[in-house]
């Protein structure tokens, strides 16, 4: 049966009545974005190249803004991914515009952010003695392909902590520059970036499994920006993201994307 628009009225109203309000510390904006993540239906070489048959039916992402939403000015360079899943990894590819890409990280775990960088939040979900579990998990990377993989027990607003112990059993990821790294004399064109988490990398700090048809799970993007591709002395970062926070805070999973796990077209 479908309702008229006055029926529809009273009920959407007695809906919103019925929903408990946002915690205070949740900045308002508009509602997360949302992204339907299919299967792949081909393999997926991780050589950040992006060409795989698989990638091309994959739906991107809508670009990247500015972490606090349509307030700020949109960014410089475009910035957009796209996502992919099968019985052994979730995939995720990303594309970042770069007109003179730069990285000096190599170390495994370092502040892969005073670089310019990739960043990937995920929220899967979890119980731990019968409640909703409140970690979650960070992953950012360069354009060297350093990484710094770390387990957050909750928001640092709620007291988190940062776990970088934690690391990534059979992670694959990779990255190819359009263009040539560290040289400022010439245009590039910018750096994609490919990674694959397998579905047991969770499984250390939270009892996670692999997604069904249908799960939803909680992620967002963040890319930091620097005027020249490193953090320096008295300059502040951008920071562009997927599904704007309201705020520069990352840790706020509640203002996260959803991504909803999709058989094949």
């Amino acid at each position: 049966m479908r309702l008229s628009p006055l029926a529809i009225l009273p009920l959407a109203a007695s809906l919103a009545a019925q929903a408990p309000p946002p915690p205070k510390d949740i900045p308002p904006g508009p509602p997360p974005k949302s992204y339907d993540c299919y299967r792949a239906t081909t393999p997926i070489q991780i050589d950040g190249k992006l060409d795989d048959p698989a990638w091309r039916s994959a739906p991107w992402t809508t670009s990247f803004v500015d972490i606090v939403g349509s307030a700020k000015p949109q960014p410089r360079f475009r910035t957009r991914a796209k996502i992919l899943w099968d019985d052994q990894y979730l995939y995720i590819a990303a594309e970042l515009e770069e007109p003179d890409v730069q990285a000096t990280l190599t170390q495994h775990d370092s502040i892969i952010y005073h670089d310019n960088d990739f960043e990937l939040f995920l929220k899967p979900p979890a119980l731990v003695a019968g409640q909703e579990a409140t970690g979650y998990f960070e992953f950012e990377i360069n354009a060297l392909n350093t990484s710094w993989d770390l387990y957050l027990d909750k928001p640092y607003r709620l007291g988190g902590r940062a776990d970088n112990s934690w690391e990534i059993p059979g992670l694959k990821t990779a990255v190819a520059i359009q263009g040539t790294l560290n040289q400022s004399t010439d245009k590039d064109k910018g750096w994609t970036v490919e990674i694959a988490i397998p579905w047991t990398a969770y499984a250390s700090r939270l009892p996670v499994t692999a997604p069904h048809t249908g799960d939803q799970w909680r992620i967002n993007f963040s890319r930091v920006e620097w005027l020249h591709g490193r953090q320096e002395p008295n300059l502040k970062e951008d920071n562009w993201v997927w599904s704007p926070q309201g705020v520069v805070n990352m840790h706020i999973p509640e203002k996260w994307g959803y991504l909803t796990f999709r058989d094949k077209h």
